[in-house]
């Protein structure tokens, strides 16, 4: 017998996993599909902010940098254990934009989209400043401004996790081989990663396949002239920590593209992007050694500490799959969404997601469903502005009370891990932790994770590799040893065998 849905998702990134959330929130029936893991491409890459887009106000995208800026007020209320605000330092380069567009444009960026909670941009005499002590002396003026980080593949989880809990089937490592029309519905053939086939049935399907966009297009029939997307690649290095202190830095290349630098993982600096061209099977795109090179030349404009490429202790790199806007330059190809709706009279609607950004990923579902629902002759209410992601139900949003309660209520804790912890999963530690009242109540500590959290993680969470544990839904990679790493593979591989 086949199954039938409402709606078919293909793509579990994190415009996939939006549209399952908000669909399944309305009471439809849905089904997601991923490939590989969720969050696995793209929406891990990412530089991890939930931001306006300060450069893209440069290219006249007034309406993508005010939509973004509401945005990034509505996720930081609605995910604070894994969004929070950052300062960023913007250093004015004599030789590049004059100070007074920098100003103009953050006065623009502070008003544009409107600010709760959020402190504005403020100037900077940087040989005063402790924010200037890391940049070279003849940098002199600077500015400071707000944005949010996101914990980019958790985001993605948490709203496939969302969108189960309120009735959707999420299904990883489950691949679209085919798919038909067939009169009113939808017919697709799924692949699972041991080689089986299923068959099921949907009203309408939803292409949210990222890089991956015009293959699955392809597997559903559509190979006509429509829009087409661009594959351009984003590059990011991870250092050792660059300087001191708890800024971020904004610093303008001088081919006009914008690197940031970010504190992370408590012991590293995070620096990118590059834009660069993309033909190639996405699932292996790396940080090639001229983008390593381009990112430590930059670097070596701003910040006294000289930086090279050996200096680098991980990298990753991400195939931004934006809607191809003719545009000759990749740093300037829009980074909004377009959806296109195939809708023909009688038969089961299609819609394909072009571009978009981590920022914007709620209201590009709500515009996705604006557009489908009726096509599908269906209706429902947005719902998603005021609903807290999984874990994000604390009172006033407030992290930090949060964790001083967690330190209370988990004493057993270390610190290092309850806090990572606590910022992972939220009011969700609880269920988690569960009558556990000391540390071996969790099972082996493998080294900074526990046998009950990677359970956690597999049971709940769709983990199914160490990959999956230590370089997405975490970033222990960066801090396990050699042998902690192989003891998590080992726990995974025992439970598949």
């Amino acid at each position: 017998m086949t199954d039938v849905f409402d709606l078919l998702v293909v793509g579990g990134g994190v415009n996939g996993a939006g549209i399952a959330r908000d669909v399944a929130g309305r009471g439809l029936s849905v089904l997601l599909v991923e490939q590989a893991d969720l969050g696995g491409a793209t929406s891990a890459a990412s530089s991890k902010l939930v931001h306006g887009g300060l450069r893209y106000l440069e290219h006249y995208e007034f309406r993508l940098v005010r939509e973004s800026l509401r945005e990034r007020e509505v996720l930081l209320r609605l995910a604070p254990h894994i969004i929070w605000p950052l300062r960023f330092v913007l250093p004015h380069h004599a030789a590049l934009r004059p100070a007074w567009l920098l100003r103009a444009g953050l006065f623009l960026y502070d008003h544009l989209g409107g600010r709760d909670r959020l402190p504005g941009t403020r100037t900077l005499r940087l040989a005063a400043d402790p924010a200037g002590a890391p940049l070279r002396p003849d940098l002199t003026l600077g500015f400071e401004y707000s944005d949010c980080w996101v914990e980019d593949s958790r985001l993605v989880v948490l709203n496939a996790l969302d969108a189960a809990e309120r009735g959707a089937t999420v299904l990883t490592r489950t691949r679209l081989t085919r798919a038909r029309r067939d009169g009113g519905r939808w017919v697709a053939t799924l692949a699972a990663a041991d080689g089986s086939e299923r068959e099921v049935a949907a009203r309408a399907l939803v292409n949210a396949a990222g890089p991956w966009v015009e293959g699955v297009r392809g597997a559903a029939g559509r190979r006509d002239n429509r829009p087409t997307v661009r594959l351009v690649k984003g590059s990011h290095i991870v250092l050792p920590r660059l300087y001191e202190g708890p800024w971020c830095y904004t610093l303008q290349g001088g081919d006009g593209r914008i690197i940031f630098t970010i504190p992370y993982e408590g012991r590293f600096t995070l620096v990118g992007t590059t834009d660069v061209p993309f033909d190639g099977d996405p699932a292996s795109a790396a940080a090639s050694p001229a983008e390593v090179a381009y990112l430590c030349g930059a670097l070596g404009q701003y910040f006294r500490r000289p930086v090279s490429p050996a200096d680098v202790v991980w990298s990753y790199a991400g195939i931004r799959p934006l809607y191809d806007d003719g545009s000759d330059n990749p740093s300037a190809v829009t980074r909004d969404y377009h959806l296109d709706l195939d809708a023909p009279a009688g038969e089961a609607p299609g819609l394909t997601v072009y571009g978009g950004k981590i920022t914007t990923y709620r209201r590009l579902a709500e515009d996705a469903l604006a557009r489908l629902l009726p096509a599908m002759g269906r209706a429902g209410r947005p719902w998603t502005a005021a609903a807290p992601l999984p874990g994000g139900d604390m009172p006033g949003g407030d992290f930090g009370c949060f964790l001083a309660d967690a330190r209370s209520r988990h004493p057993f804790l270390p610190p290092p891990m309850l806090e990572r912890m606590a910022r992972a999963y939220g009011t969700r530690l609880t269920s988690l932790l569960g009558p556990a009242r000391t540390l071996a109540d969790l099972g082996r500590d493998l080294g900074g994770i526990t046998e009950a959290e990677l359970d956690y993680l597999r049971r709940v969470e769709w983990a199914r590799t160490a990959e999956d544990v230590l370089w997405r839904r975490s970033k222990l990679g960066l801090h396990l040893d050699g042998a902690a790493k192989q003891a998590v593979a080992t726990w995974f591989d025992r439970q598949e065998g």
